[in-house]
């Protein structure tokens, strides 16, 4: 009488599995709801406070057609980044190790927590949009346009996250993370967030548009405007997919590297 092997479930099921495991973590991590919450919504609210009016009688438009978006993707970065700071303790604990000799599929850990990283990023867009609204946002297009419009943060999350994960996994402690925080709030901070870019003087403006952040934050505010999007939403992806190719590899060996190697 032969035993036959387990079955396994699905990648799809065992990512669940993983990505509830993550944001269960997550959850008992104050810094991370901070970062990825709190911080964004008293960015947008200050500067909404602080700056509304200006920025509206200069530009004649409302800020927070793109304040809302930057301040969404600004918590997905930074979200992202304090949720990494335990990778280099799991790697070191050999838990990344005890995780990849479980009998579930090798990329399920990896997508798991990608899969997490756009479940707290579309939440954390879903309230810092309610608070927009709460200030005077509308979606001028109607409200279905606010499915893409929560969408987008989560596709620049998956990106981010990947250079992350590549950069934890092989650095000795979390603090390096540091540093790949400056690009980040300069990329994000340098886009039409605050100013639109038709308002800026042509040197910036080409610098804006050749930087992912200014199709993010442009498709963001065409679909609440009810304007065209398919442009800037286009322009995304395509940088989704081209930072995707490049970054992805390198977090994936190096996530394997770790697993393999012994503690």
């Amino acid at each position: 009488m032969t035993v036959g092997a387990p079955s396994r479930n699905s990648l799809a099921t065992e990512s669940l599995v993983f990505a509830g495991r993550a944001l269960t973590e997550w959850r008992r991590q104050p810094a991370v709801l901070i970062q990825a919450l709190v911080f964004p919504t008293f960015l947008l609210i200050t500067y909404k406070l602080l700056v509304g009016k200006s920025i509206m009688k200069i530009t004649g438009t409302d800020s927070l057609y793109g304040l809302v978006p930057m301040c969404a993707v600004a918590g997905a970065m930074f979200g992202s980044l304090i949720a990494a700071r335990t990778i280099p303790f799991e790697r070191d604990t050999g838990m990344i190790g005890r995780l990849w000799v479980l009998p579930v599929h090798r990329a399920s850990a990896l997508t798991g927590r990608l899969l997490a990283e756009v479940v707290r990023t579309l939440v954390s867009t879903a309230l810092i949009t309610a608070v927009g609204v709460g200030l005077g946002l509308r979606f001028k297009g109607g409200w279905l346009a606010v499915i893409p419009f929560l969408f987008v943060p989560a596709l620049i999350a998956i990106v981010f996250s990947l250079a992350v994960i590549a950069i934890a996994i092989r650095s000795k402690t979390g603090a390096v993370l540091s540093w790949l925080a400056v690009p980040a709030i300069g990329s994000v901070f340098s886009s039409s967030g605050v100013v639109p870019a038709q308002n800026l003087p042509s040197a910036v403006r080409l610098q804006m548009h050749l930087q992912p952040m200014w199709p993010t934050i442009e498709s963001m505010r065409a679909l609440a405007h009810g304007d065209a999007a398919w442009w800037p939403l286009l322009l995304t992806v395509v940088w989704v997919l081209g930072l995707g190719a490049v970054i992805g590899p390198l977090a994936v060996r190096g996530y394997r590297a770790a697993a393999e190697s012994p503690c």
